[in-house]
Protein backbone atom coordinates (compact mmCIF):
# COMPACT_ATOMS: atom_id res chain seq x y z
CA UNK A 1 0.00 0.00 0.00
CA UNK A 2 1.06 3.74 -0.49
CA UNK A 3 0.21 6.47 1.40
CA UNK A 4 -0.73 8.26 -1.93
CA UNK A 5 -2.98 5.90 -2.70
CA UNK A 6 -4.86 5.52 0.52
CA UNK A 7 -4.73 9.59 0.29
CA UNK A 8 -6.13 9.37 -3.17
CA UNK A 9 -9.06 6.74 -2.25
CA UNK A 10 -10.42 8.65 0.91
CA UNK A 11 -10.06 12.24 -1.18
CA UNK A 12 -12.75 10.86 -3.80
CA UNK A 13 -14.44 8.99 -1.48
CA UNK A 14 -15.11 12.05 0.67
CA UNK A 15 -16.09 14.00 -1.87
CA UNK A 16 -18.55 11.12 -3.12
CA UNK A 17 -19.68 11.40 0.26
CA UNK A 18 -20.99 14.71 0.19
CA UNK A 19 -22.47 14.75 -3.23
CA UNK A 20 -24.29 11.36 -2.50
CA UNK A 21 -25.56 12.46 1.37
CA UNK A 22 -26.68 16.11 0.27
CA UNK A 23 -27.44 15.91 -3.59
CA UNK A 24 -28.01 12.46 -4.63
CA UNK A 25 -30.38 11.98 -1.34
CA UNK A 26 -33.80 12.90 -2.09
CA UNK A 27 -35.70 14.98 0.37
CA UNK A 28 -38.17 12.37 1.03
CA UNK A 29 -35.12 9.72 1.86
CA UNK A 30 -34.09 12.13 4.28
CA UNK A 31 -37.42 12.68 5.47
CA UNK A 32 -37.96 8.91 5.95
CA UNK A 33 -35.11 6.94 6.99
CA UNK A 34 -35.63 6.92 10.22
CA UNK A 35 -39.20 5.75 10.14
CA UNK A 36 -39.79 2.21 11.81
CA UNK A 37 -40.92 -0.13 9.50
CA UNK A 38 -40.73 -1.60 6.01
CA UNK A 39 -41.02 3.01 4.46
CA UNK A 40 -38.28 3.97 7.14
CA UNK A 41 -35.75 0.99 5.83
CA UNK A 42 -36.81 1.25 1.69
CA UNK A 43 -36.09 4.81 2.20
CA UNK A 44 -32.59 4.33 3.98
CA UNK A 45 -31.69 1.58 1.34
CA UNK A 46 -32.84 3.43 -1.60
CA UNK A 47 -30.30 6.52 -0.22
CA UNK A 48 -28.12 4.06 0.45
CA UNK A 49 -27.92 2.58 -2.94
CA UNK A 50 -27.53 5.78 -4.47
CA UNK A 51 -24.44 7.11 -2.18
CA UNK A 52 -22.60 4.04 -3.01
CA UNK A 53 -23.40 3.86 -6.81
CA UNK A 54 -21.21 7.39 -6.74
CA UNK A 55 -18.78 6.05 -4.36
CA UNK A 56 -17.87 3.25 -6.56
CA UNK A 57 -17.96 5.99 -9.52
CA UNK A 58 -15.70 7.74 -7.88
CA UNK A 59 -13.40 4.72 -6.99
CA UNK A 60 -13.85 3.63 -11.34
CA UNK A 61 -12.61 7.28 -11.84
CA UNK A 62 -9.30 6.93 -9.63
CA UNK A 63 -8.48 3.32 -11.18
CA UNK A 64 -8.94 5.24 -15.06
CA UNK A 65 -6.32 8.21 -13.78
CA UNK A 66 -3.76 5.34 -13.51
CA UNK A 67 -4.19 5.00 -9.74
CA UNK A 68 -4.48 0.87 -8.97
CA UNK A 69 -7.03 0.13 -6.72
CA UNK A 70 -7.75 -3.62 -6.15
CA UNK A 71 -11.28 -4.18 -7.05
CA UNK A 72 -11.99 -6.51 -5.23
CA UNK A 73 -11.29 -4.80 -1.53
CA UNK A 74 -12.46 -1.78 -3.04
CA UNK A 75 -15.88 -3.95 -3.62
CA UNK A 76 -15.77 -4.72 0.37
CA UNK A 77 -14.73 -1.46 1.73
CA UNK A 78 -17.79 0.23 -0.56
CA UNK A 79 -20.02 -2.84 1.15
CA UNK A 80 -19.07 -2.35 4.53
CA UNK A 81 -19.47 1.39 4.02
CA UNK A 82 -22.69 0.94 2.48
CA UNK A 83 -23.47 -1.53 5.80
CA UNK A 84 -22.20 1.03 8.57
CA UNK A 85 -23.82 4.09 6.61
CA UNK A 86 -27.73 2.57 6.73
CA UNK A 87 -27.62 1.43 9.96
CA UNK A 88 -26.51 4.83 11.23
CA UNK A 89 -28.78 6.27 8.79
CA UNK A 90 -31.96 4.60 10.38
CA UNK A 91 -31.31 7.43 13.24
CA UNK A 92 -32.45 5.36 15.95
CA UNK A 93 -28.92 3.38 16.14
CA UNK A 94 -26.97 6.47 16.35
CA UNK A 95 -29.20 7.81 19.25
CA UNK A 96 -28.91 4.58 21.18
CA UNK A 97 -24.58 5.21 20.96
CA UNK A 98 -24.84 8.35 21.99
CA UNK A 99 -27.04 7.57 24.72
CA UNK A 100 -24.36 4.72 25.68
CA UNK A 101 -22.02 7.13 25.82
CA UNK A 102 -23.79 9.90 27.83
CA UNK A 103 -22.32 9.64 31.23
CA UNK A 104 -18.83 8.92 30.33
CA UNK A 105 -18.81 11.92 27.53
CA UNK A 106 -22.04 13.58 27.31
CA UNK A 107 -22.55 12.44 23.94
CA UNK A 108 -26.31 11.99 24.06
CA UNK A 109 -26.53 15.80 25.40
CA UNK A 110 -24.47 16.47 22.34
CA UNK A 111 -26.76 14.30 19.77
CA UNK A 112 -30.07 16.59 21.23
CA UNK A 113 -28.35 19.95 20.55
CA UNK A 114 -30.20 22.41 18.10
CA UNK A 115 -33.00 19.53 17.90
CA UNK A 116 -36.43 21.18 17.94
CA UNK A 117 -38.45 20.93 21.55
CA UNK A 118 -40.61 17.55 21.46
CA UNK A 119 -43.96 18.54 19.58
CA UNK A 120 -42.68 21.63 18.13
CA UNK A 121 -40.61 23.12 15.14
CA UNK A 122 -38.76 25.90 16.69
CA UNK A 123 -35.29 25.42 15.76
CA UNK A 124 -35.26 24.62 12.22
CA UNK A 125 -31.39 24.56 11.11
CA UNK A 126 -28.54 22.07 9.57
CA UNK A 127 -26.65 22.27 12.89
CA UNK A 128 -27.77 19.67 14.95
CA UNK A 129 -25.43 17.57 17.07
CA UNK A 130 -27.01 14.54 15.43
CA UNK A 131 -25.77 15.91 12.19
CA UNK A 132 -22.73 16.28 13.37
CA UNK A 133 -22.10 12.85 14.92
CA UNK A 134 -23.79 11.33 11.95
CA UNK A 135 -21.05 12.69 9.24
CA UNK A 136 -18.69 12.53 11.87
CA UNK A 137 -19.53 8.81 11.94
CA UNK A 138 -19.68 8.84 8.33
CA UNK A 139 -16.08 10.28 7.35
CA UNK A 140 -14.31 8.31 10.17
CA UNK A 141 -15.48 4.75 8.38
CA UNK A 142 -14.66 6.34 5.29
CA UNK A 143 -10.67 6.68 6.29
CA UNK A 144 -11.04 3.06 7.81
CA UNK A 145 -12.47 1.81 4.11
CA UNK A 146 -9.74 3.84 2.14
CA UNK A 147 -7.15 1.72 4.12
CA UNK A 148 -8.74 -1.41 3.22
CA UNK A 149 -9.17 -0.62 -0.04
CA UNK A 150 -5.61 1.24 -0.45
CA UNK A 151 -4.03 -2.19 1.30
CA UNK A 152 -3.93 -3.97 -2.35
CA UNK A 153 -3.20 -1.14 -4.43
CA UNK A 154 -0.65 -0.81 -6.47
CA UNK A 155 2.10 -2.75 -5.31
CA UNK A 156 0.15 -6.25 -4.54
CA UNK A 157 -1.44 -8.79 -6.44
CA UNK A 158 -4.67 -8.31 -8.23
CA UNK A 159 -4.40 -4.41 -8.25
CA UNK A 160 -3.91 -4.08 -12.09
Amino acid sequence: MTAATTGDLFAVLYAAHNVGDYWLQTDRQAREKGLPGWRGRKACAAHTASLTAVKAAAVAALHVTGRRVAWQRAGAALAADAVSHYIIDRRKPLEVLAGALEAPMGKLSFYRLGAPRPGRDDNPCMGTGAALLDQAWHIGWLGVWALVAGATSENLPGAA
